[in-house]
């Protein structure tokens, strides 16, 4: 039996996963989704739900690592099911999502949403720097009149 699918239950659902310090994201690619079933244990993802066109998809994802499944949760839309993972060890980054090293069709690396971790650590860098910036703005005073520009229109000049 393959560690992250089970073909007698259904065909797998494509999906889309990326990791990030403290959560694994996972993204379930069915539209018009009906009958979600989703099941997060310690180890384990499980997910399975009928498409638009009342096909059966399931997949069983035996994952990389732990995760905490009393913190985290999923959201259904039109589009797609989303669910994030808490990782119980968040210092960890996820070289993959199963536990195996199996290539599977129907599961890709969400490079929209991937960020390296150093990459994290940069933009809350850039965040801070841009928060003092705005904080020293506050500090400067009132802004000034501009009462001296003209008040003819753009059009006219």
């Amino acid at each position: 039996m393959h560690t992250a699918h089970t073909r007698a239950f259904g065909q797998p659902a494509k999906t889309q996963w990326y990791d990030r310090k403290n959560y694994v994201f996972v993204e379930f690619c069915v539209e018009d989704s009906k009958n979600v079933d989703i099941k997060i244990e310690k180890f384990k993802l499980i997910f399975s739900c009928k498409s638009a066109d009342n096909t059966e998809l399931y997949n069983n994802i035996e994952l990389y690592s732990k995760v905490d499944p009393n913190d985290s949760r999923h959201k259904r839309s039109d589009r797609s099911v989303t669910l994030f993972m808490r990782k119980i060890d968040g210092k960890k980054a996820w070289p993959r999502l199963t536990k195996d090293k199996t290539k599977y069709a129907w599961l890709t690396v969400d490079f929209d949403n991937w960020r390296d971790w150093h990459d994290d650590d940069e933009q809350m860098v850039d965040l801070e720097h841009y928060a003092n910036m705005l904080k020293e703005l506050k500090n400067t005073g009132p802004p000034p009149a501009m009462d001296d520009l003209d008040d003819e229109p753009l059009d006219s000049v």
